[in-house]
């Protein structure tokens, strides 16, 4: 007998607006009732997209432990909202979310945009958050336009591979671009790097090693402003990473979380 997987598909509303959560929560049996727990797993979107571009990595946590993957308002085909929340109002969205779900001190982990949503959700309530991870994360303040912005994407479609790209091209045009267009205003104006020097906890910055969006300085320039920051990069990939390499994005989160437990130095590392 092993532990009992139950999935569930909810949606929950808050002054934000409408969130959809998918969740994975195993059951303990007689064999693990007594070990410790490992934390909850939250897996959250970049702008434009959905779960669906999670999917992968959200099955390779479920093996272990509870993980949840949400879509926020405005995107994955949810209602959106009559004004664009900022990242603030998201965030606390998210919040309520969690609370809702009984989930704290949890790995929030958040990709593109969806670091920004994270960073911001732990800095207002670190009570929810274990640690925070960044998987290729917007905006580099050196390159903070809707031009330069878009420019990295079309480079970085056309290193992805086809898979992605019809994921993520789907998931656009559900999202639309009037929403889309919205919701990148807060996304150029939020300063990820001023407020993960307020984090708290320990903090991943992961990147693929060819992402043209989340550049090597500005992930290492973020990973150094946290007061406990550590980088990863898996080579080879590009921005969507965790949908082409999942079990090395996994890897390298589970390596940074046996490396708090650890109490290791805050280095960078490769994971292949």
């Amino acid at each position: 007998m092993g532990e009992r997987l139950t999935r569930d598909d909810r949606r929950i509303t808050t002054g934000a607006g409408v969130y959809r959560v998918l969740s994975s929560i195993r059951a303990p049996d007689a064999a693990t009732s007594g070990r410790p727990r490992p934390h909850a797993v939250v897996l959250i979107h970049g702008i434009g997209t959905s779960h669906r571009y999670l999917a992968k990595l959200h099955a390779e946590f479920e093996t272990a432990g509870d993980v949840y993957s949400i879509d926020l308002p405005g995107f994955a085909g949810l209602p959106k909202p009559g004004t664009a929340p900022g990242v603030a109002a998201m965030a606390a969205g998210l919040a309520r979310v969690l609370d809702e779900l009984g989930v704290s001190d949890a790995v929030l982990v958040g990709h593109s945009m969806g670091a920004q949503w994270v960073v911001e959700l732990a800095v207002e309530r670190p009570d929810l958050a274990a640690t925070v991870v960044a998987i290729g994360p917007v905006a580099d303040d050196r390159h903070r336009t809707l031009l330069a912005q878009s420019a990295a994407l079309g480079l970085d479609v056309l290193g992805e591979t086809p898979a992605v790209n019809a994921v993520v091209l789907v998931d656009y045009l559900r999202c639309g671009p009037v929403w889309f267009l919205r919701e990148s205003r807060p996304m150029l104006t939020y300063p990820l790097e001023d407020r993960v020097a307020l984090l708290t906890m320990p903090f991943l910055v992961l990147r693929g090693g060819n992402d043209p969006i989340a550049g090597t300085s500005w992930c290492r320039r973020l990973r150094d402003r946290a007061p406990h920051g550590r980088f990863v990069v898996v080579p080879g990939h590009r921005h969507v990473v965790q949908f082409t390499a999942p079990r090395a994005v996994a890897a390298g989160i589970r390596s940074f979380l046996a490396g708090i437990a650890a109490g290791e130095p805050r280095a960078g590392a490769w994971v292949s």
